[in-house]
């Protein structure tokens, strides 16, 4: 089993911001691999499938952003899954846009919802996808920054950058993490 959790925040005035790139991104899979995100239960918006023969859970917590260890706990509880079936896809301003970079460990660096999945697993170990943000100019806002739209410019890198997303998350299926770190790290 393998488990892909993006964060984001729920409802429509939130759907293309910066901080939603990891709703975006298990969308983007939900898509090319024909797995609908219907189900509603452990506080998230899930979907099942099977892809290259191992079952896959997709998981949008429909807490927001900064109460998503809830629903990463809720759903390790109700199905009996282990944190290490579990990879995390969330957006980062630590990294430029249009780079990821995976990491097994390590504290939230600020971000809300890697707070509270840490809070909720007691736990800073576990796999991760930063997906590139980058960092407003000096000065901004940073709330304001995740919260707002990706340039047009942005929106038009945004499928590149969302399929080679969906490449890790394939790889990591059939490949340990440390195997898909080396791959897309490099």
């Amino acid at each position: 089993m393998k488990c892909f959790v993006g964060l984001g925040n729920p409802g429509r005035s939130y759907e293309n911001t910066r901080h939603n790139i990891g709703f975006m991104a298990i969308d983007w899979f939900a898509r090319e691999w024909g797995i609908p995100i219907k189900q509603n239960k452990c506080k998230a918006m899930i979907g099942e499938g099977v892809v290259q023969g191992t079952k896959v859970w997709l998981i949008k917590p429909t807490t927001y952003m900064n109460l998503s260890g809830e629903s990463v706990r809720a759903f390790l509880d109700y199905y009996k899954a282990e944190l290490e079936d579990v990879t995390v896809l969330y957006d980062d301003l630590d990294t430029a846009f249009g780079k990821f970079r995976l990491r097994y460990q390590g504290s939230s660096g600020g971000h809300n919802g890697i707070k509270s999945i840490i809070q909720h697993t007691g736990t800073q170990t576990f796999d991760r996808i930063r997906i590139g943000i980058s960092r407003p100019a000096p000065g901004s806002d940073i709330a304001d920054y995740v919260l707002s739209s990706f340039t047009k410019e942005e929106f038009k890198q945004l499928p590149d950058i969302l399929d080679r997303v969906s490449e890790a998350m394939l790889y990591s299926i059939s490949h340990t993490f440390e195997q898909t770190m080396a791959k897309f790290n490099g």
